[in-house]
């Protein structure tokens, strides 16, 4: 049976991947350090499958991550290990270089002082973001071959682990491939990020908080989409090469909102007065729109996306309508709390 890493696969994206990959009849190996975004709910299904293993492991620790790799021999690392909210950045970018550039440093030593025949079997797929292409103008769109400039200490640390990876591509002879997704949702999100947020309000009859005036714009997917589109890239993709993973569904946040109230009366969820938009003091440093070119994808690999932003919505309000649990794990937590206005 072949054997996978996934690196934050307690996390939103990871442990949704964990599953596909499970699914397909791979032998999956979680290492998470369980920071606060991962949550034991995510995983509990796993532990039942023998073909799940699960070692909580910083990634920075060089040595454990390279015995790891000689036991297991796996075939690829999808490393998803990275702190990913753009407010805790702007208040304290620390935590963001050491998980997300120093991290990627270790992995990639550990993979470099494998033995040759070990390391040849092996490819290394870094998920990166859309975000690093930064501010998108009106009409255009942001091809692989886009300049990278980011616009907040998140970004610019994802930016600099895509370098990183590539270098290691070149220098060292190992097997790299990077994908950028455009804003993923769907279930087992953190509530900090924007739609589990605005979800979680409206289940517990708080208000909208929307950052400036909600005219921000994102290009949006579903989280199982991207985990398709990541799978595709780790087996067909090109050595060396990058891929944008976009679905073309941009929408201004205000909108994104409108729609999750409209979702959420059709589903028979109680709208109150209190649910309302409010309109918040907006992030320093926000982009205003990003937009993907996923033309390569879809030529190469022949990947596109399988759900409407309308229907990718209503599974996720009517995922966190049934796993108010899920909540729960969390609850003591100010899961609501305004981040990133420490300037």
């Amino acid at each position: 049976m072949k054997k996978i890493i996934v690196t934050g696969g307690s996390g939103f994206i990871g442990s949704n991947l964990i599953n596909l990959l499970l699914k397909k009849k791979f032998f999956v190996i979680n290492i998470d350090k369980f920071s606060y975004s991962a949550n034991p709910y995510n995983v509990h299904d796993f532990k039942k499958n023998k073909n799940y293993a699960f070692f909580k492991l910083d990634i920075n620790k060089t040595s454990k991550i390279l015995s790891i790799l000689n036991k297991y021999k796996p075939i690829g690392i999808f490393n998803l290990a990275a702190e990913t909210h753009v407010d805790r950045s702007i208040d304290n970018a620390q935590s963001f270089i050491k998980t997300n550039v120093l991290g990627v440093y270790s992995l990639l030593e550990a993979v470099r002082k494998l033995g040759n025949k070990n390391r040849n079997k092996l490819k290394f797929l870094q998920v990166s973001t859309d975000e690093v292409y930064g501010d998108i103008p009106k009409n255009k769109k942001a091809s692989e071959n886009y300049k990278y400039n980011p616009s907040s200490p998140y970004s610019a640390s994802k930016a600099g682990a895509d370098q990183l990876v590539r270098s290691y591509g070149r220098t060292y002879g190992i097997k790299t491939l990077i994908a950028n997704p455009c804003n993923n949702y769907g279930p087992n999100q953190f509530p900090e990020k924007f739609i589990p947020k605005m979800i979680f309000n409206i289940l517990n009859n708080k208000p909208l908080p929307l950052y400036g005036r909600g005219k921000n714009i994102r290009e949006w997917i579903y989280v199982k989409d991207n985990c398709e589109g990541l799978l595709k890239i780790f087996l067909k993709g090109k050595n060396g090469k990058s891929y944008n993973i976009g679905t073309g569904i941009r929408l201004k946040n205000i909108d994104v909102i409108k729609k999750l109230i409209d979702i959420s009366k059709k589903n028979k969820i109680r709208i109150i007065n209190k649910n309302k938009i409010i309109f918040v003091m907006d992030r320093p440093g926000h982009d205003e729109r990003y937009a993907l070119d996923s033309n390569r994808i879809k030529r190469e690999i022949k990947w596109k996306h399988k759900t409407s932003i309308a229907k990718g919505l209503s599974k996720t309000i009517d995922w966190y309508s049934k796993n108010l649990s899920y909540f729960k794990k969390i609850s003591k937590r100010n899961i609501t709390k305004r981040l990133g206005i420490k300037v």
